[in-house]
């Protein structure tokens, strides 16, 4: 038996998920009536979504606790980073809905309460920084998870022991050993969650709403291969694709699957060790961007408003779309603790054009339709984001300050 478990964990992780996810479609074709199967998937990515909180706040504790003060020009440059793929990722929605019009066919009632405008999203932005610490960790408000690590973190810089310190790192560690734990069931739950989804969805939103897809999934394409290696480039000054496609790859497969941005936070920590970046920098600046790096947000939410208003016969020009990709944007980084995500920011930026909130709610319902591919290509989107932008920051920190750079985890 130990020699089964050491084989296990020493095979490839990625080749793991690739035989979990070939068997998890063929038992869904053959086997459909197997629903005991899709348990696996919902006990994965539950563990992960459970365990995440604490990792979170014990990992940015521990960090800030000992954190270098060297590092405050990486959280700038990620922070830059994060705002800026944001925007343009907006802008690119806004080019591919005007290049490929598309209407929407409307259907019932989404039955969601969405807010009601960009005051109430940053409302309740700042209501759940300061929502109670532990109530924080146990609904997963990872808003909430942040502040008050930084400011716990932060306390104890200046009044702890070093073995109060030390326990706090200790008690980080311990937790992530157990996320590396968990991890290694990721096979057996990806396998479950493709098996769910091949045997109850059908191929009817591909047919009903093709287009809308195409339009949705290609500009996030686009954002992914071409606009953030060339954000990447610009800042690192070499090739970005090996590190665009190592992030997609082990990022961005497990987010597409578990279509969850807070079960893939450990995920993403561990691709982050090993592309040997610095654990003070990446345990603050990814729950972070899980919180406000929201590229595949943004472009949901501003194809779904044109489409809107393509379907009301509503005239949009180029300027009042810029002006809609900032909406979009401010929008996409407040969605995170607004349950329904993304889609629920649709009534806030049809607002814009003066649509009503009930033909808008009907949008709404689409995309809760066309979620099962919309929700995961923009979870992978968004999350692979995350590593690719904190592996640029600290790349481009060590570059301006003459160290030497270890990409990918290799040396150079």
């Amino acid at each position: 038996m130990k020699k089964i478990v050491e084989k296990w964990c020493s095979t490839s992780l990625i080749l793991k998920i690739f035989i979990g996810l070939v068997l998890g479609a063929v038992l869904g074709i053959a086997f459909p009536q197997l629903t005991g199967l899709a348990i696996m998937g919902s006990v994965f990515v539950g563990a992960l979504k459970s365990i995440a909180p604490v990792l979170v706040f014990l990992l940015v504790c521990s960090a800030l606790s000992r954190a270098h003060s060297n590092i405050g020009p990486r959280f700038r440059s990620v922070i830059i980073l994060y705002m800026m793929s944001t925007l343009i990722a907006a802008v690119v929605s806004v080019l591919f809905s005007f290049l490929f019009p598309v209407k929407v066919t409307f259907t019932t009632l989404a039955s969601a309460t969405a807010p009601d405008g960009i005051a109430d999203v940053l409302r309740n932005l700042v209501l759940n920084m300061v929502t109670n610490p532990v109530s924080s960790i146990s609904s997963a408000n990872y808003i909430g998870v942040l502040f008050w690590a930084v400011v716990a973190g932060l306390c104890l810089r200046k009044t702890a022991s070093e073995p109060t310190l030390n326990l706090v790192a200790d008690l980080a560690d311990s937790v992530s050993l157990i996320v590396r734990c968990i991890i290694q069931f990721a096979p057996l739950g990806i396998m479950g969650l493709v098996y769910a989804s091949v045997s109850e969805s059908g191929l009817e939103i591909f047919t009903d709403y093709g287009k809308l897809l195409v339009v949705l999934v290609g500009s996030m394409f686009f954002v992914a291969l071409v606009v953030n290696p060339v954000i990447v480039a610009l800042f690192l000054r070499r090739n970005p694709y090996p590190l665009v496609f190592k992030c997609l790859k082990e990022s961005g497969l497990t987010a597409f699957f578990t279509r969850s941005s807070a079960a893939n936070i450990p995920i993403n920590m561990q691709l982050c060790e090993r592309l040997g970046l610095e654990r003070d920098f990446y345990s603050v600046s990814i729950p972070l961007g899980a919180t406000i790096n929201m590229d595949g947000a943004a472009v949901t939410i501003t194809v779904m408003t044109l489409a809107v208003c393509n379907t009301m016969g509503i005239s949009v020009d180029f300027p009042t779309a810029i002006l809609l990709s900032v909406l979009a944007t401010l929008g996409a980084c407040g969605a995170s603790g607004v349950a329904g995500g993304s889609l629920l920011l649709i009534p806030l930026a049809c607002s814009l054009f003066g649509i009503s909130n009930d033909v808008a709610m009907q949008a709404v319902a689409v995309g809760f339709i066309i979620g099962v591919v919309q929700d995961s290509v923009e979870t992978a989107l968004n999350s692979s984001g995350d590593v690719l932008f904190t592996a640029t920051a600290e790349y481009h920190d060590r570059r301006k300050a003459g160290k030497p750079v270890n990409f990918l985890g290799k040396s150079e």
